[in-house]
């Protein structure tokens, strides 16, 4: 710790607070960098807002941000925190504020890794003001709060330790994201557009595929009443794909045994985003899963969000587990797990247009049910859950190595950041996963 110096934000950086309003959205243009952009150290613009060149002149007039700031909420979101890349175009948003290092002393990705840190962020918590509406903490102090601070060569080693696991972590959920669209795609070209039926109809040999494998498809087109389908093909519904669709259900509270020991996965809403889901939060016992409504879901069941901010996301359960009320599980007939998922995954804009409600929306476990899915013959299902299948096995292995590593970068973040740990040891640790 000898070779750490003890300093303020301050006297390493300059502190610059963003506009107090908020500029006309455009289509396109300038990002509008509100806090909702923060996600644990990156910056997630995915739903972000934008503005026009002319209130961008006016929105930076105090400070544009630049690669290498690093930007802050300091209401609200406290603790969240980012770094700006190289060529973003953006401005700050109201309770955004930003930290500019002076690099001859300061890495900006060694700033962003200390503030993250849980030292960094008990200061946030110990420095925060109560509000009527928001919590706050106060930005004319934030310069003089404390920051420990090696030479700038050992902060770069530290950073780049860390932004390696992060990148990792990344690249894995981008991979994901390709895999996803992969599988989407490959339904939409059999289930919705039909391309094998279009391509044999015509007497031609459909795209990438092999004879054994395109003769599965019919050749022509039939009226199925809604309309064209292939030839032996029908309209039906989700339920008609599975052997039960079923809400979830809670134990009750009190009975501390339907609680403990806790043995059984227990999925909520909330953790149904469109992914994998190979472990959960919460566990209940078995005897809360044999005395309440909680219902026991095999691996490859289909799980749709029916309530809150979440309602119509959907995921896919890696292992057996049970879920919340606020869950639809689509148990799959055998060999339509896939194919179940990807439809269902497929329809998530359509399902959140029809939940219901004013306070919160709401989707209910029979339109769900209801809910229109073409019925391929049995070979053509079973070969899309043979093509299907790795994918999802792939992005599973993703997920569990980016459980991994983040639990890795979390137990090494502390101890980096307070010069506990040195940078050549810590490398050893973490050769093996990256």
């Amino acid at each position: 710790m000898s070779e750490w110096v003890e300093t303020t934000i301050g006297e390493v950086s300059t502190v610059f607070d963003g506009p107090h309003a908020t500029p006309a959205k455009v289509s396109r243009g300038p990002v509008f960098l509100g806090i909702s952009c923060l996600t644990r150290g990156r910056l997630d613009l995915t739903a972000a807002e934008h503005l026009s060149e002319h209130d961008f002149k006016r929105w930076t007039r105090r400070v544009e941000p630049t690669a290498g700031d690093v930007v802050f909420s300091y209401e609200t979101r406290l603790g969240e925190v980012a770094l700006i890349p190289a060529g973003l175009r953006c401005c700050l948003g109201r309770r955004m504020a930003l930290i500019r290092p002076d690099r001859a002393r300061l890495d900006s990705e060694f700033l962003l890794y200390y503030y993250l840190s849980p030292e960094f962020q008990e200061l946030i918590r110990s420095r925060t003001v109560a509000g009527s509406t928001v919590d706050r903490i106060l930005l004319e102090e934030f310069p003089k709060f404390p920051i420990r601070v090696p030479d700038l060569a050992t902060q770069r080693e530290v950073a780049s330790l860390l932004v390696a696991l992060d990148d990792k972590i990344d690249l894995n959920r981008r991979m994901n994201r390709t895999l996803e669209s992969m599988a989407r795609a490959i339904f939409r070209s059999w289930f919705v557009d039909f391309d094998p039926v279009v391509a044999r109809a015509a007497g031609r040999q459909p795209f990438g595929m092999s004879a054994d494998v395109a003769a599965l498809f019919p050749d022509r087109f039939e009226e199925a009443g809604s309309g064209p389908l292939p030839g032996s093909w029908r309209f039906g519904t989700v339920r008609d794909c599975c052997v039960r669709v079923e809400n979830g259900g809670t134990p009750r509270r009190d009975r501390p045994d339907f609680w403990f020991p806790a043995e059984v996965p227990w999925l909520t809403s909330a953790e149904v985003r469109q992914v994998i889901v190979t472990m959960t939060q919460n566990y209940i016992s078995n005897d809360g899963l044999v005395g309440s409504s909680a219902k026991l879901w095999p691996q490859g069941t289909t799980v749709v969000a029916l309530y809150g901010a979440t309602a119509g996301q959907v995921c896919w359960l890696a292992a057996e587990m049970c879920a919340n009320q606020a869950c639809c599980g689509l148990v799959p007939r055998d060999g339509w797990s896939s194919y179940v998922y990807v439809h269902t995954l497929s329809s998530v804009d359509v399902l959140a247009d029809q939940s219901r409600g004013s306070a919160q929306q709401n989707l209910s476990q029979e339109i769900v049910a209801r809910f229109q899915a073409i019925l391929p013959s049995g070979p053509v299902v079973g070969q899309f859950e043979k093509m299907i299948r790795p994918i999802l096995g792939k992005q599973q292995l993703n997920q569990e190595q980016s459980r991994t590593l983040a639990a890795l970068r979390d137990a090494l973040l502390p101890k980096l950041m307070s010069g506990e740990l040195r940078v050549r040891n810590a490398e050893k640790l973490v050769g093996t996963h990256v």
